[in-house]
């Protein structure tokens, strides 16, 4: 399949980039994780536009293949929290006292 950048420029969905760098993926673990994987996936293409710039587009789109293949693989090996890609996950609750934050003088 011939594609291109401006194709990749278009996608917005999980599944939509899947397939379009035809990737396998289960369905029930996109659904839980599609955010999760998009984010990371943000990160690496990020990473690739930042110190690729010699690119080709093709060669720039394996890299974006092999990226969202790798996003998809932190979250079969890990948690969401474990990366803890959100804000969300890095706040410290309000009105809470860790027992760490407990001394005994």
């Amino acid at each position: 399949m011939n594609r291109t950048i401006e194709q990749f420029r278009t996608l917005v969905d999980t599944e939509e980039f899947l397939i379009f760098f035809e990737l396998p993926y289960d369905q029930t673990f996109v659904n839980i994780n599609r955010l999760h994987i998009l984010k990371k996936f943000s990160q690496y293409i990020k990473e690739i536009d930042d110190n690729s710039s010699a690119l080709t587009d093709a060669e720039k789109l394996n890299q974006y293949s092999l990226a969202l293949q790798k996003a998809y693989q932190v979250f079969v090996e890990s948690t969401p929290h474990e990366q803890k890609l959100f804000k969300v996950f890095n706040d410290k609750p309000k009105n809470v006292v860790t027992l760490t934050e407990i001394t005994s003088d």
